[in-house]
């Protein structure tokens, strides 16, 4: 089997196990969903275990509390230069995040909003205690602006509550100049005179659909996300969680929680040090799911206090790395994280110079294939032996048809005689795949890619070409190689690699338009240096026989 043939069936086994999977998730049912104030409203508040409590009388972790009666908070909303976030003084709530340099994947005009009530989505957070408020307690909003001032670095909103006798409550939330970090901290002022022992936690609600642009083609992980020094980085499944086999690190004292998705990320980031409990639960009626951190209030003499900070933004790989140890794990590579880091880090530095991701994209494919030149001439080079003995191969075959042993026989000794090895071609190309692969996640998961255009209709190399003509492309580069290739004796084989092409390029029409240009470039210096080794083989080819004769 030629190394073509190889890399088609290895290329057809992968594709067809993304599509069997892929398929699987988007049939399987889903449960109704329900209005974001019903499901908030039917969780209990969570309580920290036994391991996290310093006195605290509270029940164990995960048990449900009286829902008291609350009255509907009202909502209001500020915006900074990258976001405008609407927050609820039930609560405090942020429940709507809109991003401002982001847009919609269906509707350009429209800006992304990540925090929404078509998922349920949104930021909770509140206290653990006797008489303390709550993400159900209603807050009084502390006049103040709305939006950040020129010239100001942050924005703070300050809402605030009564705890029970003697006990002030303030939920102080701090918005940044340049940021999508957010600082969401309590503050208790206790002149009852008794002892407080409270606790705070910090959630995210979210349904289990995956977000609008994901495909059977195109499709990434969504769900919670815990990360620890001793654990590190560790994806749960909605599924998991609903059924109580969600396994994650509980208890530390460092890392994070986050709800992931594709280009997006919110995530709770506690303060290094500080003994954490990690919590995952579904909630009773309709398909929310909520992910929390639970943190010990921290007390002074009358005051008390808790801070923990709160991404809510895009998977930009330098920004996550500053906010948290292991943050810019969320954008996923899986197992050839290895591989893909270096090859993003190679295409950053490429953008800073070429300043269109695009031409960087391009620039990238000519670096690696350049890298790889060595051995891809090794496997063009066995390919083109092979076409070149094809005619003889065809004799044989006739010849000994009826004779397999003998077959096999005469063409191991063509082989030895034009020293070629059939499979030579195989090694080269398995130790380029890799690499291939790592690139296509690359191109996949990097939020950079996100409504950023290339040249005329390429207005985003996330999204698939919008006129087909970078598939088109792809497909007639593909047969042209195919017409490279020694044509297999066999006429099914034959037929079955000149339809390669077509239901590849199929498959490509949905694909986001940086990966089709990533190939559509890989196939043309492809086919520049095959069809340069095929000419000085069948060059060399002619020579000798003419020699011969």
């Amino acid at each position: 089997m030629d190394t073509r043939r190889l890399i088609l069936v290895m290329i057809f086994t992968f594709s067809s196990f993304m599509l069997w999977e892929n398929w699987q998730k988007h049939n399987q049912p889903q449960p109704a969903a329900n209005a974001v104030a019903a499901a908030a409203g039917a969780a209990a508040t969570p309580t920290p275990s036994t391991a996290l409590q310093t006195g605290a009388t509270s029940a164990a972790a995960g048990t449900a509390a009286a829902t008291p009666t609350v009255r509907a908070g009202e909502t209001f909303s500020i915006t900074t230069d990258l976001l405008k976030a609407t927050i609820s003084t039930q609560g405090g709530d942020l429940i709507a995040l809109e991003l401002l340099n982001y847009k919609e994947h269906n509707d350009k005009s429209k800006n992304f909003v990540l925090f929404d009530s078509k998922h349920q989505y949104l930021a909770q957070s509140g206290l653990i205690g006797d008489g303390l408020p709550n993400h159900r307690t209603v807050f009084t909003r502390v006049a103040g602006p709305v939006e950040l001032a020129a010239g100001a670095n942050e924005l703070k909103v300050r809402l605030e509550a009564a705890g029970g006798d003697g006990v002030k409550v303030a939920k102080v939330l701090t918005f940044k100049r340049n940021s999508y970090l957010v600082d969401v901290a309590w503050e208790i002022d206790n002149t009852a005179g008794k002892p407080l022992n409270a606790h705070a936690y910090y959630q995210l609600q979210r349904d289990d659909k995956a977000p609008e642009g994901e495909t059977m083609m195109v499709s990434t992980f969504t769900g919670p996300a815990v990360y620890t020094e001793a654990d590190k980085y560790q994806k749960i499944d909605f599924a998991d969680v609903a059924k109580g086999k969600a396994k994650f690190a509980k208890t530390a004292d460092n890392g994070w929680l986050a709800m992931v998705q594709h280009y997006f990320v919110a995530a709770w980031v506690p303060q290094d040090k500080v003994q954490r409990e990690f919590y995952l639960r579904k909630l009773e009626n309709g398909n929310a799911y909520q992910a929390g951190v639970i943190v010990p209030v921290v007390a002074d003499g009358n005051k008390a206090q808790s801070a923990v900070s709160l991404y809510a933004g895009p998977q930009e790989q330098s920004q996550l790395k500053q906010v948290a140890p292991g943050l810019d794990l969320v954008v996923d590579y899986g197992w050839l994280t290895v591989v893909a880091a270096p090859i993003f880090w190679a295409l950053e530095a490429i953008h800073k110079i070429v300043g269109n991701w695009g031409w960087a994209i391009i620039v990238l494919t000519i670096l690696i294939k350049l890298a790889f030149f060595p051995l891809s001439a090794a496997s063009y080079k066995s390919m083109a032996k092979m076409r070149v003995v094809t005619p003889r191969l065809m004799q044989l075959k006739e010849r000994y048809a009826d004779d397999r042993q003998r077959l096999n026989q005469e063409m191991m000794k063509l082989y030895q005689t034009e020293k070629i090895n059939p499979l030579g071609g195989c090694l080269p190309i398995l130790v380029q795949i890799p690499v291939f692969i790592a690139l296509y996640w690359v191109l996949l998961g990097a939020v950079e890619m996100r409504d950023a255009p290339w040249i005329g209709w390429i207005t985003d190399l996330a999204a698939a070409d919008p006129y087909y003509i970078l598939p088109v492309i792809m497909i007639a580069s593909m047969i042209i190689q195919t017409k490279l290739n020694p044509t297999p004796p066999d006429p099914i084989q034959a037929k079955v690699m000149m339809a390669m092409p077509f239901i590849f390029g199929v498959m490509f029409l949905w694909f986001p338009s940086g990966l089709v240009l990533y190939w559509v470039v890989n196939n043309i210096l492809s086919i520049a240096q095959q069809w340069h080794i095929t000419r000085m083989i069948d060059a060399g080819g002619k020579a000798a026989n003419d020699a011969k004769a």
